[in-house]
């Protein structure tokens, strides 16, 4: 349109002196168009220098210089042989960290909060029974994920710092009839690490895909999908990994798969579609075609991930953060501070809760070990909001160095901030 206009306005005999009065006088009403009216932002004219943090909260975890460095390789397409290739090494390192033999095991292209929706969205259809254990923050995120795709969502609750048992997980599936059942394994929000053994038999029996959550413990408590009947089985990058947040591994039995690709309706998400992310991923049978552009930069990062905990070795893995756990209770204890979980067998290895100390808040805690030690702790999420102190080591961070640190700041804070009559 503005090139037969520009003829028409000159009368032009010859495209060339059409174009060359184009480029340079605007259209009618279009002079303003062409200068900015937004200045750049003086904030992005400067550099931004990131300070060192020593990442002990519930996650993200510190990244080591390693995966930073695998991270910042030159970008290569998402397509690209050597890319297809790193998918591959991940897909192996999953299976790895999952102790799964499932060919649909891939890595979704967001956090854990992407991975569950995938999971829940793919296995469950509208109208359709799912049982969710809620023990804590995750559990009920679950819940409002699956009541939004239409399910009908029924509940078993543990008390704040506890578990369910399998009799009332298997009253539950006897009375509910779910297709899926949904557990956090390592349940952040309350540092429970939820006991799994028996569920998928349980699961099984009653004709239910068993979906577990272990963004929180992959690789610092033990797992093993296959022996333990686990159907679904998703994590995040960002905790034990030590890898940046942004990708998602997640593993699908073949039980699964028969439901996910058997469905009478579509997934509501194009995105989390697994018909086409097991393609994308060479999960099938069929030449793989563009879905979207993968997070090429964080595949380097989650396959080093996975490179150290193979060459670290998954047992010698969990032993490590069980141990490191241990040392860091009783040294809570011995300061006179209260773990939240009483029962030590259901203590989470990679996050720990503390009973918030009696007199402080624990706002004015968390907020001066942030600025005199530059540590991140934080307090309670969801159901444990107000009550508590979390502690996360996990990966690299978990050390016993870092616990003696982590006490010292803790017996810093006590004796500078402020402490009420209680």
């Amino acid at each position: 349109m503005r090139w037969s206009v520009c003829l028409a306005q000159v009368g032009a005999t010859s495209a060339s002196s059409s174009v060359d009065y184009c480029q340079n006088v605007p259209l009618a009403g279009q002079e303003n168009m062409l200068s900015e009216t937004i200045p750049p932002p003086t904030c992005l004219l400067k550099p931004y220098v990131v300070p060192h943090r020593y990442m002990f909260g519930p996650g993200p975890s510190n990244v080591p210089p390693r995966i930073l460095a695998a991270g910042s390789q030159p970008i290569l397409g998402h397509l690209h042989a050597e890319t297809v290739e790193i998918m591959n090494h991940i897909k192996s390192g999953i299976q790895y960290a999952f102790q799964t033999n499932n060919r649909m095991t891939l890595a979704v292209s967001g956090p854990g909060h992407a991975a569950m929706e995938c999971a829940i969205f793919n296995s469950v259809e509208p109208g359709e029974s799912i049982l969710i254990v809620v023990n804590g923050i995750w559990g009920e995120r679950a819940s409002e994920m699956a009541e939004r795709i239409g399910a009908r969502v029924n509940t078993v609750v543990a008390s704040p710092g506890g578990y369910v048992t399998n009799k009332e997980i298997e009253q539950a599936l006897v009375k509910y009839k779910p297709v899926v059942l949904f557990l956090c394994h390592g349940e952040s929000s309350t540092g429970v690490v939820h006991p799994v053994n028996g569920i998928g038999d349980l699961c099984h029996r009653h004709n239910c895909l068993f979906l577990v959550d272990s963004v929180a413990s992959l690789a610092g408590a033990p797992l093993h999908m296959d022996k333990q009947g686990i159907d679904i089985l998703y994590t995040g990058s960002q905790k034990v990994l030590n890898a940046p947040p942004g990708t998602a591994p997640i593993s699908f039995s073949e039980r699964a798969c028969q439901k996910i690709f058997n469905r009478k309706t579509k997934p509501v998400s194009y995105f989390l579609d697994m018909s086409w992310l097991a393609n994308y991923w060479g999960c099938d049978d069929k030449p793989r075609m563009y879905h979207h552009t993968g997070p090429v930069s964080g595949f380097f990062s989650l396959r080093e991930a996975f490179a150290i905990l193979a060459e670290t070795g998954l047992e010698n893995s969990w032993k490590q953060h069980k141990e490191v756990a241990e040392y860091f209770h009783q040294g809570l204890e011995a300061m006179g501070l209260k773990l939240f979980v009483e029962d030590k067998m259901a203590r989470l290895p990679t996050v720990t809760t503390i009973v918030a100390p009696p007199g402080y808040d624990w706002k004015e805690i968390t907020a001066y070990i942030m600025k005199t030690h530059q540590i991140e702790i934080s307090g309670g999420l969801g159901p444990s909001a107000g009550m508590v102190l979390r502690v996360g080591l996990m990966g690299c961070n978990s050390t016993k160095s870092n616990v003696d640190m982590i006490l010292a700041a803790l017996a810093d804070a006590l004796k500078h901030c402020h402490k009420s009559r209680v």
